[in-house]
């Protein structure tokens, strides 16, 4: 199945300071690639996004949204369809933000930040209330955390493509390389150096990477621990609570507390 093309509006204005723009993005539909005079913040209050930047291709869940400052030239979509809160941002007023595109993660103050001023968008602000809003955006862009990276994703065209966006849909797949070679009319050994190559890491390494990546977007939907773990294929609960702390260093249930209170991070 094609992806679609959506069109960005052809009257956009600069922002002054802070232009929210609210957008569904339907399944398998993308921006083309192009490039704006102010700084931008993609991000989706709901499903995730695939992003292309810099020669990079990745997919941002709900609780990561990627920094583009301005100028750099990018393509946003989505495989399954997302909610989509663009920012747009005046360069004046992204001082002291990067100078690279970056994924920062996203606390649930900077969420609900993001819908109240998308709420506001055409509302006068007769009392000052939406530049306070717009203010603790600029606050919290600052002090977000940057992460190392988000999940990588085969370029378009990419013969590797097919087989990352039936994994992204049905993560408990079990088909190993072998299996995934003949289906895509390469050898085991081919297909592992095309991972390694586009995608810097193995087939299996980056299934991993999928499955943690899967239970934080599964869990923050409000799915519980037992029903992740079977969506996502692990044998046993046990089993997908070691993994999940193997990775993120405490367990699922530990992560949800810190994210709700906004302070996820390692060692519970």
């Amino acid at each position: 199945m094609s992806w679609q093309t959506i069109h960005a509006p052809a009257d956009a204005t600069e922002p002054q300071p802070i232009t929210v723009r609210v957008q569904s993005v339907p399944p398998r539909h993308t921006f083309p690639e192009h490039a704006h005079a102010w700084h931008q913040l993609a991000y989706a209050i709901s499903g995730v996004l695939t992003a292309t930047v810099e020669g990079r291709s990745f997919v941002i869940s709900p609780e990561q949204a990627l920094w583009l400052p301005a100028g750099v030239s990018h393509r946003v979509g989505s495989l399954m369809g997302a909610e989509f809160r663009s920012l747009w941002i005046a360069t004046e007023a992204g001082a002291g933000l990067p100078g690279l595109s970056t994924v920062f993660a996203v606390s649930p103050l900077l969420r609900e930040l993001i819908v109240e001023a998308a709420a506001l968008e055409k509302v006068p602000d007769g009392d000052g209330y939406a530049g306070r809003v717009t203010a603790l955006i600029l606050d919290q862009l600052r002090r977000a955390r940057a992460l190392p990276g988000a999940l990588p994703w085969p370029r378009a065209g990419s013969a590797l493509l097919p087989l990352c966006e039936a994994l992204y849909a049905r993560p408990a797949d079990h088909a190993g390389p072998a299996e995934w070679g003949r289906s895509l009319a390469m050898s085991e050994r081919t297909l592992a150096r095309r991972f390694d190559a586009e995608l810097g890491t193995s087939l299996n390494s980056w299934r991993r990477r999928l499955r943690l990546f899967k239970a934080i977007e599964l869990l923050g939907g409000g799915l519980d621990v037992t029903g992740t773990a079977l969506e996502l294929g692990y044998g046993s609960i046990s089993a997908f609570i070691y993994a999940f702390r193997v990775e993120m260093g405490c367990s699922p249930q530990a992560y949800m507390r810190r994210a709700g209170a906004g302070i996820v991070g390692k060692g519970d």
